[in-house]
């Protein structure tokens, strides 16, 4: 979102704009004497402070139309980079994968908005039944982030999808830092080669594939988390439950 300075002053242009009549947004304000201009600031100025209201209406319709604006940018990225978002061969697939819907979230797991939403997530793809599900491994948020995702690729590289599930969930849920200690005990929980998955967190297909999904989210405009990708459309940020569950019943209305 652009700053309020400069909304502010395309929404007085787009309220000066407004307020005239259609004869007086016909004249050219370029062939206006010094005197002429002086005199139409005063009548703009005048009308805006005896109808506040129209700079409102300006805001709302200028906002309006760089949200329209935005989806339709938005939706072209994502046809451009449909490959690298849908199918690039490493990420998580879950869900269902025949589904008629597919979701992709990008995600930190220092992230306080990915924890709220990791439980919301996890119930729209259980109670809907036909959403394909992918995780990007998004770590922007420091050396934990870093650490963090290291540890889930190197679990996905070494014992498959599953056990790198199992680790997404604990790892969204843990409390302190991920210490190797903490990995450690983690790993072991969950009946994985400790030992395999920590000398394979240093792996350059692990740096690789951090590096490409930072590349494709630097090329998509994210630079926050959690970011979804809901069929065709871009969510920045976080949406609760019934938010996405309308929007998945819109994109499936809309064919």
């Amino acid at each position: 979102m652009f700053n309020r300075p400069i909304r502010t002053a395309t929404a007085l242009a787009l309220a000066a704009g407004l307020a005239l009549p259609a004869a007086a947004q016909e004249f050219d304000p370029a062939s206006m004497t010094p005197e002429q201009r002086e005199a139409f600031g005063a009548q703009v100025r005048a009308y805006l402070m005896e109808n506040p209201e129209v700079i409102m209406e300006a805001v709302s319709q200028l906002e309006a139309r760089q949200a329209q604006q935005q989806a339709v940018d938005d939706e072209q990225l994502v046809s451009r980079n449909a490959d690298a978002i849908f199918d690039d061969g490493y990420s998580y697939v879950g869900g269902n994968p025949e589904g008629d819907l597919t979701i992709v979230e990008f995600s930190d797991y220092r992230c306080g908005y990915c924890r709220k939403a990791f439980d919301e997530v996890e119930e729209l793809i259980a109670s809907d039944g036909n959403i394909r599900f992918i995780l990007k491994e998004f770590p922007i948020l420091g050396e934990a982030s870093l650490t963090s995702s290291r540890f889930a690729i190197a679990t996905m590289i070494e014992a498959g999808p599953e056990a790198y599930k199992s680790v997404h969930d604990a790892l969204m849920t843990l409390g302190g830092e991920p210490s190797e200690p903490v990995l450690r005990r983690l790993a072991t929980s969950l009946g994985l080669d400790t030992d395999a998955i920590l000398a394979r967190m240093s792996d350059p297909e692990v740096d690789r594939r951090i590096s490409e999904t930072r590349a494709l989210a630097q090329t998509m405009q994210i630079n926050g988390t959690p970011s979804f990708v809901f069929g065709g459309q871009m969510l920045r940020g976080y949406v609760p439950l019934a938010a996405m569950q309308q929007i998945a019943s819109e994109i499936r209305a809309d064919g």
